[in-house]
């Protein structure tokens, strides 16, 4: 589904007049003033400050990702959507939508509040018998009337005039006087906690600093009008930074000379009982309830004007289900114009306008756009973060900045209303729910915080090679095992072994050789291969990073993998082989290439896996021979590591010592040693002393005590595999699995 070729005609001035017409709009007119009286001046300013913290970072965030991509109709939601990707995006923007259809109603409210001079005439010199309701569905009827059949050209024009009587009621206000403060000029005060109005007899109760910041924030959300115009415009990339950082810098003078020329023009108490005394300071007076009824025109059209595109926008990238998605999608053959969603826009418009509470419907419109805000500005800072080529706008913010106004923009929110936070955000994630469901091929989410991930552990591995070179580090000794085999998916132990290593205390790369040479078939079998290993890891929760390679044989598959670093960043000082009595291939290949690893100064692991497995799990015996001085300490150290996995946490590790005829104290006291001074957690009544004769093989003693145990460790070392070659391994035959460590140094277990 695509839209009609819409007739971009508009360019920066626009989108500038748009904001600011918003920006000095209703809430400058009706609510400033009120400020002033119930929080004071100096209070005042601090909202103006605080507002601008959010909208600043927005509006540079807004200008960054606008010249970094064609931004088509949508305005905030293309923008957002098309860097966080369709699901959240479509989430944001249905709220967006009804926070911008929703403002419609706050600016109609607004302008029937400029015609109460009108309303009283006409109630008590001509007779009628008027209600402000009446003006509201009357103003808000012809608003529909004008969308539904002129659209957005006679909106843009109207913004001239609009604009021209804005500077000519704000001018005219300047240059009055007012009554005066009564001569208090104390930048903290404000009305008592709550007085009777003489005039009108109502009770004014005194709102805090953030519920008087609620009511009026949305004049800060000007910046947000331009930018559903994007599909209007001629270059978006040029029009849209321009006119919206120029009405921002115009707004906030604005704001600050009109709160001064306030608080110095009239007493606090007659600011916060007639919300439009701006008309007793101004050298004309009917000019403010002209300029807030012109101010709030144009507000009211340029929601109307927004509201609809999004909308649209909303349809055309399929968020709600395809039939409804097409009707509002579809625009007037040769403008575009959104009809159908116009017309929803309306109903909403005239529903929220029946409440009458200008503050209500503020404080629901804040919420709305705070969310939108906060968001917008953390795809900019998630965008720095993924440092991702593609992402390269020719206007950058800071990423410090964008951060700071989107976690402002969530703090303010419960801060304004905690419960309106809760379930604005409730009412978030059901939407993501239900938009992720509707359209679950559309992750795009996924990719940025992939490249987020990958910037991290990028800059963690660089610091890692420059502070801690890995070399002879054993002291610090954790397990950065390498495995590579071609049997993946015929045996699992080897797998098992090298997820149960780096569970806790490690890192584990569990490559799977594919031999031959690089082709085009080979790299296809390679990827095919590696979704099945992705696949099988899910299953077990694993934490190994899995690879495949292709080679034309084993030994120059080693000579690569183990040249490469780790996953983590660091070399790999341990590896692992698996084999089985019936297919000793891996085994042979690994000796072929003793030297190699050797070399490189691997700690090495053969692993006899048998059709027993790992039993049940539940006991590992820990073997150190009498040749075993080397290997002694990595042997049982490794029997702690395998019990940090949750596999094996109920187990039980005991650890086996051959003696001869004469040392037995010694052998107990050095075992007993080193396991205290290692702090494994190992008790004394699981330290077996077994005895044999000097001229006994070992391997008799291992199947005796061990023909029950799940996993067995024993240690080999070189000479024993330059006496006896590959039969180091076997006469293992009434145990089951075995793990044969080598270790090429001494590691401290203390």
């Amino acid at each position: 589904m695509s839209l009609n070729t819409p007739q971009r005609t508009m360019g920066t001035l626009p989108v500038f007049m748009t904001a600011i017409s918003t920006i000095l709009g209703a809430i400058l007119f009706l609510r400033f003033g009120y400020a002033i009286a119930h929080v004071g001046l100096l209070s005042t300013l601090l909202v103006i400050l605080i507002g601008h913290l959010v909208t600043i970072p927005t509006a540079m965030a807004v200008a960054e990702i606008a010249t970094n991509q064609k931004v088509e109709g949508g305005g905030a939601y293309y923008m957002i959507s098309r860097s966080f990707g369709l699901n959240i995006g479509g989430a944001i923007g249905i709220a967006l939508y009804f926070s911008q259809a929703i403002s419609v109603a706050f600016y109609v409210i607004a302008f029937t509040v400029s015609c109460r001079g009108l309303i009283d005439y006409a109630n008590a010199e001509l007779g009628w018998a008027v209600e402000p309701w009446m003006v509201n569905y009357g103003f808000m009827a012809l608003l529909t009337l004008l969308m539904l059949t002129k659209g957005a050209n006679v909106g843009v024009k109207a913004l001239y005039f609009v604009v021209a009587i804005l500077v000519v009621s704000l001018g005219m206000f300047f240059m009055g006087t007012g009554p005066g403060n009564g001569g208090s000029h104390d930048w903290y005060a404000t009305i008592a906690e709550s007085f009777t109005d003489p005039e009108s007899g109502k009770l004014i109760t005194r709102f805090s600093f953030f519920e008087v910041f609620t009511f009026i924030f949305p004049a800060f959300t000007g910046i947000a009008a331009g930018l559903g115009l994007s599909g209007d415009l001629k270059d978006p990339k040029k029009s849209i930074p321009r006119g919206t950082l120029w009405a921002t810098v115009v707004g906030i003078v604005v704001y600050i000379a009109v709160s001064f020329k306030l608080f110095y023009s009239a007493p606090l108490e007659s600011l916060a009982s007639d919300e439009l005394f701006m008309e007793n300071i101004a050298i004309w007076s009917p000019i403010i309830p002209i300029g807030l009824a012109c101010a709030a025109m144009s507000s009211a059209l340029g929601s109307v004007l927004i509201a609809p595109r999004t909308l649209q926008a909303l349809g055309v990238d399929c968020i709600f289900p395809s039939r409804f998605s097409g009707f509002i999608a579809k625009g007037k053959e040769g403008t575009n114009e959104p009809v159908a969603a116009s017309l929803i826009t309306c109903i909403i418009g005239f529903i929220f306008v029946s409440m009458g509470d200008i503050n209500a419907v503020a404080e629901i419109i804040s919420m709305f756009f705070m969310l939108t805000y906060g968001a917008i500005c953390m795809v900019s800072f998630f965008e720095h973060m993924a440092a991702d080529p593609s992402y390269r706008p020719t206007f950058r913010s800071k990423w410090y900045i964008s951060l700071a106004g989107g976690l402002l923009c969530f703090y303010l929110m419960f801060k304004m209303n905690a419960l309106y936070a809760w379930v604005s955000l409730i009412l978030m994630v059901a939407i993501y729910i239900w938009v992720t469901y509707r359209n679950k091929e559309k992750k795009g989410i996924a990719n940025l915080f992939k490249g987020i991930i990958f910037q991290v552990t990028r800059g963690l591995q660089m610091q890692l090679q420059k502070r801690d070179s890995f070399t002879d580090d054993e002291e610090n000794w954790r397990p950065f095992v390498l495995s590579i085999s071609k049997s993946t998916f015929e045996r699992r132990a080897g797998f098992d072994m090298v997820r149960w290593i780096a569970h806790r205390y490690g890192f584990g790369t569990y490559v799977h050789f594919i031999e031959g040479f690089l082709n085009e078939d080979t790299r296809k079998q390679s990827q095919e291969v590696k979704g099945k290993l992705v696949r099988l890891a899910e299953g077990v929760k694993s934490r190994v990073y899995l690879d495949t390679i292709i080679s034309p044989s084993f030994t120059s598959a080693i000579a690569q993998s183990i040249q490469l670093p780790g996953v983590s960043g660091k070399g790999n000082n341990m590896i692992v082989f698996e084999y089985t009595d019936q297919h000793k291939e891996n085994i042979r290949q690994a000796l072929d290439n003793y030297e190699i690893l050797k070399s490189t100064n691997l700690d090495i692991c053969l692993l006899r896996s048998t059709l027993r497995g790992f039993g049940y799990e539940k006991n590992i015996h820990l073997w150190i021979t009498t040749s075993d001085a080397e290997n002694a300490h990595m042997i049982i150290l490794m029997g702690y590591i395998l019990f940090g996995h949750p596999d094996w946490s109920e187990g039980k590790l005991t650890v086996y010592t051959i003696y001869h005829d004469h040392d037995r104290e010694e052998k107990q006291d050095r075992l007993t040693k080193l396991i205290k001074e290692g702090r494994i957690p190992i008790s004394q009544q699981n330290i077996e002393l077994v005895r044999l004769d000097r001229e006994a093989d070992h391997r008799e003693a291992v199947n005796l005590h061990s023909h029950e145990a799940d996993l067995t460790v024993i240690g080999f070392n070189d000479s024993d595999i330059e006496k006896h070659g590959e039969s180091t391994f076997e006469g293992y035959d009434k145990v089951g699995n075995v793990l044969f460590v080598n270790a090429q140094k001494n590691i401290n277990l203390e």
